[in-house]
């Protein structure tokens, strides 16, 4: 052990008086050490009191201690915590979800994992909200508590703005052109059905190219984009119609006249050309070739023949 000298300065007190005599020159204990044994003197001394019990509230928080110390290296901690709470009322007994249409409160449930015995106090709302919005339709989610037994899940789901043919898969996507999820049903059949690659960032376009032609909209079947700069239409009855790169509007424009006063579309006819902003080419169905040919048969006969007569 080792020991300073302590050197006074100043007038001593009148204790040092007494445990140092002038003249004597002991060692005494370092400044940490003398703390110590200043209380054990005064707690054999009974100069500081201690209250009855102190000793077994003592054991019993060092016990509690250890026992929280080795749930939280055995990782029984969150266990402990669901048993604990729930067997005090507060097990998850209602899941109130909003703001849902294509996404089921199954799928939910499932995620959160709600046994019966889940305890409000325990749920991790954050992990519960991550877990809900990886689900396909949810853009955001909302989880919160309501004591003693409640969850509210609110959600913002995604829009889905048409269907999208690639390859053999059909798939519901948004605007932007995000895919949602696979197509399973028919409950999304009023969607305008988009064909081809790139056809789902390109049909973002497609509300404003149509703005002003709600007649020739409503009859599309299908929007085809080909070789990723134009599109083709297919209409209700099988004709095709062919629309430039640009200047769609003014195609529309065409087509729109064409048939109010010839009543184009309505005719045996296959496909409506309007890539060209000078002309118009048509396509006659295979049926209306044949009879084309038999008219322009007969004719050529009856011309050979007037001129025989001549």
């Amino acid at each position: 052990m080792f020991s300073v000298t302590v050197k006074r300065i100043g007038r001593p007190s009148r204790q040092d008086d007494i445990a140092f005599p002038e003249g004597d020159s002991r060692m005494v204990l370092p400044r940490p050490l003398r703390r110590v044994v200043r209380f054990l003197v005064s707690l054999g001394t009974g100069r500081i009191y201690i209250p009855a019990h102190a000793g077994t509230v003592s054991a019993l928080v060092f016990l509690a201690a250890t026992g929280l110390y080795g749930m939280s290296l055995g990782g029984h901690t969150e266990a402990v915590a669901q048993a604990t709470t729930t067997a005090a009322g507060f097990a998850i007994e209602d899941v109130k979800v909003s703001g849902n249409t294509a996404t089921s409160e199954i799928e939910i449930l499932e995620l959160l994992g709600l046994d019966g015995t889940t305890s409000l106090v325990a749920l991790d709302v954050d992990a519960a909200r991550q877990k809900i919005a990886k689900l396909p339709w949810v853009e955001s989610a909302e989880v919160r508590k309501v004591y003693p037994k409640t969850i509210e899940v609110k959600l913002k789901e995604r829009q889905a703005y048409a269907i999208w043919q690639h390859g053999q898969e059909l798939s519901l996507i948004e605007r932007n052109g995000s895919v949602i999820a696979p197509l399973r049903d028919n409950k999304f059949s009023n969607l305008p059905l988009v064909v081809g690659r790139d056809a789902e960032t390109a049909a973002a376009a497609l509300e404003g190219e149509f703005a002003n032609w709600p007649d020739i909209k409503a009859r599309v079947k299908a929007y085809v984009w080909v070789s990723s700069r134009r599109w083709d239409l297919h209409l209700d009855n099988g004709v095709v119609v062919k629309l430039p790169a640009d200047d769609v509007d003014q195609a529309l424009a065409t087509l729109s006249k064409l048939d109010k006063e010839q009543d184009l579309l309505a005719r045996d006819i296959a496909a409506v050309d309007l890539r060209l902003a000078d002309r118009t080419a048509i396509q006659l169905t295979p049926e209306a070739m044949a009879r084309r040919q038999v008219v322009l048969d007969q004719r050529t006969k009856d011309l050979k023949k007037a001129g025989q007569n001549i």
